[in-house]
């Protein structure tokens, strides 16, 4: 089933598209219906990427490994953010395989880095921000979504304890699992 184009949003004309970093093909879509409740973040704990070719890499190597190694039908994550730039992972109206049991109402942004040994700067908070605001006026989050970090609906350490702290700040933040 081939997704319907949909106009271009000014808020994001910024994102850095699937084919931009070369995405492969997914194998099977999952569609997800909307607005979504919840953004979970996570952290890739691997290396943090510092050019804009080392992130594209790096996504492409996070898809490989999602594809081939875990048997996934794409990259798990909606999207990345990695050197000040945000990544489409596989994007809105598609179903990420981020989280077991939450996927399919939620929307899931990796962090490229180790957020339990580096903090998240200012600009990529701020593009977290920008993102889920985004999200919002596209119809794909609902107003009232809920921000989680991994760690509080699975057994992990994801996103980083620097970077969990300040997910505790932001507006959306819910204890309430």
């Amino acid at each position: 089933m081939a997704q319907e184009a949909l106009p271009e949003s000014a808020c994001m004309a910024s994102v850095v598209k699937r084919s931009a970093w070369g995405a492969a093909k997914s194998t099977n879509v999952t569609y997800q219906l909307k607005p979504v409740p919840s953004v979970i973040v996570h952290h890739t704990t691997g290396d943090r990427c510092t050019t804009a070719a080392g992130c594209r890499e790096l996504v492409r190597n996070i898809q490989t490994y999602h594809q081939t190694q875990n048997g996934w039908s794409d990259i798990g994550y909606n999207f990345l953010i990695g050197n000040n730039v945000v990544y489409e992972g596989i994007g809105w109206h598609r179903q990420g395989a981020h989280l077991r049991g939450h996927n399919d109402k939620s929307i899931g942004v990796a962090f490229i880095g180790n957020y339990d040994l580096e903090r998240p700067t200012p600009r990529t908070l701020q593009l977290l921000n920008t993102l889920l605001q985004c999200g919002v006026e596209l119809g794909e989050l609902s107003a009232e979504y809920r921000l989680y970090g991994a760690l509080q609906l699975q057994s992990t350490n994801s996103p980083g304890k620097f970077l969990y702290a300040k997910l505790k700040e932001h507006d959306h933040w819910s204890e309430e699992v």
